[in-house]
């Protein structure tokens, strides 16, 4: 096979985008039939680890497609040279279950521990530890940018550990590989993958959502496993019984082990993050700058973590210093195009739910000290987050005269100077105003 067909077979089995980025940097130097390998270069070490764990058996398929032969994948760096030992080390290891190449950095000790994923987090470690033995499966439900993949792929670094053979695939690699195995009458190859593990990771599986014949298969392979007391653990945005489109028998084998959920994480638990974040990234960060990240962003660890990045490179690349002024900066585009949607009502709405007092008593004539503190961080909040003048402030929470609002507003600030407490709760109200969906 030459380079050309080979990129042509595999254009046409894999995604677009994962062609596009990845697979088309593929080069065939090589295939010996005497040592049954087949070798290929790419230009550095993360696309080769990226398609050796997610495309080694579509590699080995186009071969098969092409001529039937079935050799072991070598994926190379462009100038690195390969001894014989090499070479049979790559054999004895394809000969042996092949895990999936998880994220090292994933790990039980880099994620934050919280109220909001305490339960999630204890299961996940009790599943990886023994495996099969009880929370089988494990069902771990929540928002987008929690920790879901974290926390499943720690599982898998814990059990691999453990000299446990651990598949982790998004549901859609797992529709893919399926797929791509019946057009190509090979579903041996694709169930023993898939039923031969110690521990199934499967992430997203709300995507499963509709695909009959997919639920067909995965049911099948849900029940082997099962049987063998082998682990399973999913991860979705929602409860098994809230997933639209997939059978009844397998939302009851979802629900049959433990069912628990990430939820957003509090204040506390978001400055503990962006604090090991920084650390495993190297980032020194003072605690001003840490508190204004958590109090600015939503609660997707996501986006702290590319915020994180950002400032690293900004630091790096154009020899910044990390200082309050220079993260402000990096999102500022960010807070103007949230704060464009405030609105006043928002603004009581919020902190009146925070604050747990009546919407309505924070425009009345009360003067209550929850009632006058409760209005007072209206009245900041509202200058700081809003395009209203003080007049128009103060007309809007019947107030006499833009005095008032000014008096308030000077009040906050030395309040926030003075109580640690109130400052941090000023700032959780910002983020969660600026934020809101």
């Amino acid at each position: 096979m030459t380079n050309k067909e080979f990129l042509t077979i595999i254009q046409k089995e894999a995604s677009k985008t994962d062609f596009d980025r990845y697979l088309k940097q593929l080069i065939l130097k090589k295939v010996s039939i005497e040592e049954n390998l087949a070798t290929f270069e790419v230009a550095n070490k993360y696309i080769a680890s990226w398609i050796k764990s997610k495309y080694t058996n579509l590699i080995q398929q186009c071969f098969e497609m092409f001529d039937g032969s079935k050799p072991e994948i070598d994926i190379k760096i462009i100038g690195e040279k390969k001894t014989k030992k090499d070479i049979q080390n790559i054999q004895i290891q394809n000969q042996t279950p092949e895990s999936t190449i998880l994220n090292p950095s994933y790990t039980f000790d880099s994620f934050v521990v919280g109220p909001s994923n305490q339960m999630a987090y204890n299961a996940s470690l009790a599943v990886s530890t023994k495996p099969g033995i009880q929370y089988n499966p494990l069902f771990i439900y929540g928002g987008t940018g929690l920790g879901k993949t974290h926390i499943l792929q720690a599982i898998g670094n814990h059990a691999l550990e453990n000299d446990k053979t651990v598949i982790y695939v998004t549901i859609e690699q797992f529709m893919n590989d399926f797929t791509f195995s019946i057009k190509n009458k090979n579903m041996e190859h694709f169930r023993a993958k898939y039923r031969n593990c110690d521990v199934l990771l499967i992430d997203d599986i709300q995507f499963l959502s509709g695909k009959e014949q997919t639920q067909e298969e995965f049911f099948h392979t849900f029940n082997e496993l099962h049987n063998a007391k082998k682990q399973i653990v999913m991860t979705s945005d929602r409860l098994p019984s809230q997933i639209a489109g997939l059978v009844d028998r397998l939302k009851s084998r979802f629900e049959w082990g433990l069912t628990t959920d990430i939820q957003i994480p509090r204040l506390e638990t978001k400055i503990a993050i962006i604090e090991k974040k920084s650390e495993l990234n190297g980032i020194n960060l003072s605690r001003e700058i840490i508190t204004f990240i958590a109090t600015t962003l939503d609660s997707s660890i996501r986006e702290i973590e590319g915020v994180l990045i950002r400032i690293n490179a900004s630091a790096s690349l154009l020899n910044q210093e990390i200082n309050l002024a220079m993260v402000q900066n990096l999102l500022k585009d960010q807070i103007k195009e949230n704060k464009e949607n405030i609105k006043l009502p928002d603004i009581i709405n919020t902190v009146a739910n925070e604050l747990n007092i009546k919407p309505s008593d924070i425009k009345s004539k009360k003067r209550t000290t929850s009632v006058a503190n409760a209005r007072r961080v209206v009245i900041y909040l509202a200058r700081e987050l809003t395009h209203n003048s003080m007049p128009d402030i103060a007309k809007f929470l019947e107030m006499k005269d833009h005095s008032s609002i000014s008096h308030n507003i000077k009040k906050t600030n030395e309040l926030m100077k003075k109580d640690e407490n109130f400052n941090l709760t000023i700032k959780n109200l910002k983020n969660k105003l600026i934020n809101k969906e």
